[in-house]
């Protein structure tokens, strides 16, 4: 089996920086694309940040230059560095995992629980 467990949210003020990482666990033999996505209470969830195996990345305007997305694919696990956070940051953040190959078979598309993060103005 595979899990997905965030951590790092929570409640900052504007202006201020926060990290989530999310940590895939398991027996793991390669993850195609690790990515976080958000969903704010009445919103669609939508991309924050994607980053390929071999490091490309890709961005939401929204948080480009104040956002960076980082990977560790020894530790199957993403971070999420966000600075200069604005109140239109707040939402669940959501970990996702693309392409996992474990013990007992393949999932095209994989998610964790979510993290909150509020950030107060």
């Amino acid at each position: 089996q595979v899990r997905l467990v965030e951590s790092g949210g929570g409640l900052v003020q504007a202006g201020g920086s926060l990290r989530l990482s999310c940590a895939a666990s398991g027996i793991i033999s390669s993850i195609n694309a690790m990515g976080w996505y958000r969903q704010a209470p009445g919103n669609e969830r939508e991309l924050v940040a994607r980053i390929t195996s071999g490091g490309s990345t890709n961005y939401a305007d929204s948080v480009k230059g104040r956002f960076t997305i980082s990977r560790d694919n020894a530790k199957n696990t993403v971070y999420l560095q966000m600075n200069s956070l604005k109140p239109e940051d707040t939402a669940v953040y959501y970990c996702n995992a693309e392409g996992i190959y474990y013990k007992g078979g393949y999932y095209r598309d994989y998610w964790g629980q979510g993290t909150q993060v509020t950030v107060s103005s």
